[in-house]
């Protein structure tokens, strides 16, 4: 079952959702394993802060793709050519506030419902 979540970007909440097509969907969009890249990301600004950011390019290009995605899935009627025109509409952000809350969002997605059985 998919989830979603709003998350303030420029003072208005915007909903992403997490599902089981994303990984797929994120693999033919940009050639890479969400899952690895969710890593990378995760890794990267767990020690950083905005004002101490080692985060090079090709990471907040990661990011800008993960958000796509995973806003694109939440408006599938709603259609940007690339995460270029997404973030067009935005003015600009912050990865560190953004970021944790769609880990948090993918997290709520991989979490079991079935009981662990007793042995």
């Amino acid at each position: 079952m998919a989830v979603t979540k709003k998350i303030e970007i420029d003072g208005q909440p915007v909903e992403f959702k997490a599902s089981a097509a994303i990984p797929r969907i994120y693999r033919n969009k940009f050639g890479r394993d969400v899952y690895k890249d969710l890593m990378v990301l995760n890794d990267a600004i767990k020690d950083n802060t905005e004002d101490a950011s080692t985060l090079d390019g090709f990471s907040l290009e990661m990011f800008e793709d993960l958000a796509f995605v995973m806003w694109s899935a939440a408006h599938p009627d709603e259609k940007y050519d690339s995460p270029d025109d997404w973030l067009d509409q935005f003015n600009t952000f912050s990865i560190y506030q953004i970021l944790p809350e769609l880990i948090d969002l993918w997290g709520m997605n991989i979490k079991t419902t079935v009981p662990a059985r007793k042995n």
